[in-house]
C-alpha cells in the first residue's frame, strides 16, 4: 500500500482536471486517475464554453491538461475497480494496486454500459472487475471475460497464464492479441447466474438464427472502459440516476464528493468544471477539518 494522498480524482475529464488543479491550489496533494479518454475529446466544436468560441475537443482538452502539467498533475491511466470509504481514509483499487488517499473526489461522467443482470447482485461472489486482482482465486477453475474493454484481451492472457480456464465473449471480433488458446465467443452477455456464488452466464450469438446458450462457470471477469459510480462504491445514493450531492458536492458517504456528468443535467462542460472547484475546495475544508 502506497503513502497517504490527500486527494484522488478518479476521471479526467473537464471536471477531473478542474477538481485536481484546484485541490493544488489549495496545497493538497493529488492523484488524478484515468480509465479512458474523456468523451469531450471526440467534440468535433464546442461553441458554448466561455472563452473558448469555436475550439475542437481535442484542443481543448490539451489545454487543460497542459494546464495541469504546468502545476505537476499528470493523469495515470488504468483502471478503478472499487472504492472503498473508511474512518479516516479511503481506498482505491486502481488497476489492481490500492492506492489512499483522505478524500476522493468522482468525476466518471456518465458511463455509457449498462450492468448485466446479475452482476451487481454477484459482485465478490465470483463477479470481479479486476483481473490481476481476483484471477488466482480461480486459478484451474472456470472463468468468463465479458471483454469490452481496450485492454481486455491483456488481461484474459494474463488470467490464462496463472491458470485460469477462459472463455472470452464479446460482442465485438475477436482482439488480435488474443491467446490462440483462449476460447472465444462472439456475441453478447445477457446474464449472470447464481444466488450465493456465479454458476454460469447467458449470452446470445449473433444474427438472426442466434440463440440464447447457458455456459457453466465459476468466475466472470467484467473488463470495460468505464464503470457506472454506484458499482465502484457500495451504499452510493442517487437521484434519478445519477450520484446525489449537495451544494457543496459531498455525497452521502463522508469524504467521498462527485463532480461534472455523474452528478446530472446539464451534461455540459462550464458545469463540470464549475463543480469541479467546489469539490476540490469541499475536499481540502473537509481534510482540514479532520486535521483539527
Amino acid at each position: 500500500m502506497e503513502s497517504m494522498t490527500d486527494i484522488i480524482v478518479v476521471g479526467a475529464g473537464p471536471a477531473g482536471y478542474s477538481a485536481a488543479i484546484n485541490a493544488v491550489a489549495r496545497g493538497k496533494t493529488v492523484r488524478l486517475l484515468s480509465s479512458s479518454p474523456s468523451y469531450l475529446e471526440k467534440a468535433e466544436q464546442v461553441d458554448n464554453y466561455l472563452g473558448f468560441h469555436q475550439i475542437d475537443g481535442a484542443s481543448m482538452m490539451k489545454v487543460f491538461a497542459d494546464h495541469a502539467l504546468a502545476m505537476g498533475i499528470t493523469a495515470e491511466t488504468g483502471k478503478v475497480s472499487n472504492i472503498f470509504a473508511m474512518k479516516d481514509q479511503v481506498l482505491v483499487n486502481f488497476s489492481g494496486d490500492i492506492l489512499t488517499a483522505r478524500t476522493v473526489v468522482m468525476a466518471t461522467g456518465v458511463t455509457k454500459t449498462k450492468a448485466v443482470r446479475g452482476e451487481q447482485e454477484l459482485l465478490g461472489k465470483g463477479v470481479s472487475y479486476c483481473a490481476t486482482c481476483d484471477g488466482m482465486l480461480y486459478r484451474g477453475r472456470k472463468a468468463v471475460v465479458w471483454g469490452q474493454a481496450d485492454d481486455a484481451a491483456e488481461e484474459a492472457n494474463h488470467l490464462k497464464a496463472i491458470g485460469v480456464q477462459i472463455t472470452f465473449i464479446t460482442n465485438k471480433e475477436r482482439p488480435a492479441g488474443l491467446h490462440l488458446d483462449i476460447s472465444f465467443i462472439q456475441g453478447a452477455l445477457l446474464e449472470i447466474q447464481g444466488q450465493d456464488k456465479v454458476t454460469g452466464v447467458l449470452f446470445k450469438t449473433p444474427g438472426a438464427s442466434g440463440k440464447d446458450t447457458v455456459l457453466e462457470t465459476e468466475a466472470v471477469f467484467v473488463l470495460q472502459n468505464s464503470i457506472a459510480p454506484t458499482t465502484l462504491v457500495d451504499g452510493l445514493a442517487v437521484e434519478n440516476g445519477y450520484v446525489a450531492v449537495d451544494r457543496h458536492m459531498a455525497t452521502n458517504i463522508p469524504g467521498l464528493f462527485a463532480a461534472g456528468d455523474c452528478t446530472g443535467l446539464p451534461l455540459q462542460i462550464a458545469k463540470a468544471v464549475g463543480e469541479g472547484l467546489v469539490a476540490a475546495q469541499s475536499a481540502a475544508k473537509y481534510i482540514d477539518e479532520q486535521k483539527a
